[in-house]
């Protein structure tokens, strides 16, 4: 027979396999990230306020007035308490609004399209800073990444040096996606014909994974990709060798790597057509395909000649009024 006490640690034993988990979104490498992070810490310590008591107080009313607790005061005729009643809505009144603000001012301080204002807790983003710009693209099932300012792409493999802000320009080739790094912050939608946009920045040199967080389909479990924090003289030589590499990524190409694949390992790309994103963005990277933008331009255009087409010419009796009255 096992002994009572080691039953009960039979019960704690799931506990330890925790131990070793990542808990990547509570011990991020981005400043973004960590700041997340500590909103949730924030958040749940201020609900907490409210949960241990009422929960405390659940377990002691059931035993202080359990059946066969005769010492028990009865009150059957006891219907209000100014004291209670200021305790019970109060409090969490006072914690739903600690929450309003602190949502409030995270949200605008949190918001993805906000430029950096410091690359971690401890120092601020120096004026004139140049951002690294990354546009990201969701394809079925794999991620491509172009560098317009250095003229390279890359499939699954994200590669940013340490401390440089970053700003991803993010969309999607056909169904709705999501671009998920837990270790840099938060996951940002792409949509299809519509942009979206994460500034952040990684601080900690390591790999860290990337993955779709929204279902687009049957390949989407293998959707994931490596992402490299590295040194800025590591990301200059990466980005070298990726054009010494060869390869482009015209149209052609990427007309062929748009279609749906699963488990794509990772290619690299020396040279990009500097025209695919925003074909990419705007639909229209096929021949003879009209761009969204032109369209929509065109359309308002349109739309704008018909109003002034349809608003009624002035009368010779409305001519007549308005000189009367002046």
């Amino acid at each position: 027979m096992i002994p009572l006490i080691a039953r009960r640690g039979l019960f704690l034993l799931p506990l330890l396999w925790l131990a070793g988990c990542n808990t990547v979104v509570m011990n991020p490498s981005g400043d973004i990230a960590a700041q997340q992070g500590h909103l949730i810490v924030v958040s749940t310590l201020l609900m907490l306020l409210i949960i241990v008591p009422v929960i405390a107080l659940t377990i002691l009313f059931a035993w202080r007035y359990r059946k066969n607790n005769t010492a028990a005061k009865y009150e059957p005729d006891w219907d209000h308490s100014t004291k209670l009643e200021l305790v019970i809505w109060g409090a969490p009144l006072l914690i739903i609004i600690a929450l309003g603000l602190l949502t409030w001012i995270s949200t605008h301080l949190l918001d993805p399209y906000r430029p950096l204002q410091r690359l971690d807790a401890n120092r601020p983003l120096a004026a004139g800073v140049k951002v690294l710009e990354v546009e990201v693209v969701a394809l079925d099932w794999k991620w491509l990444f172009i560098y317009p300012e250095q003229g390279i792409a890359s499939v699954n493999e994200l590669v940013t040096p340490v401390d440089v802000p970053v700003r991803y320009k993010i969309t999607a080739s056909s169904v709705m996606n999501s671009f998920y790094i837990p270790a840099l912050a938060g996951q940002i939608y792409a949509m299809p014909g519509m942009q979206t946009t994460l500034n952040a920045v990684i601080n900690k040199p390591g790999n860290y994974e990337g993955f779709s967080a929204n279902y687009s389909g049957a390949g989407f479990s293998h959707m994931r990709f490596q992402y490299h924090g590295v040194s800025q003289g590591d990301f200059d030589a990466w980005v070298k060798n990726t054009k010494a590499a060869g390869g482009s990524l015209d149209r052609a190409n990427y007309l062929a790597l748009e279609k749906p694949s699963e488990r794509e390992p990772v290619r690299r790309y020396g040279a990009i057509d500097p025209a695919l994103y925003e074909a990419i963005l705007n639909r229209c990277v096929g021949e003879g395909t009209v761009c969204m933008n032109k369209m929509m331009a065109a359309d308002a255009k349109r739309a704008k000649q018909n109003e002034i087409c349809e608003t009624p010419a002035p009368t010779l009796s409305m001519k007549n009024n308005d000189a009367r009255r002046n």
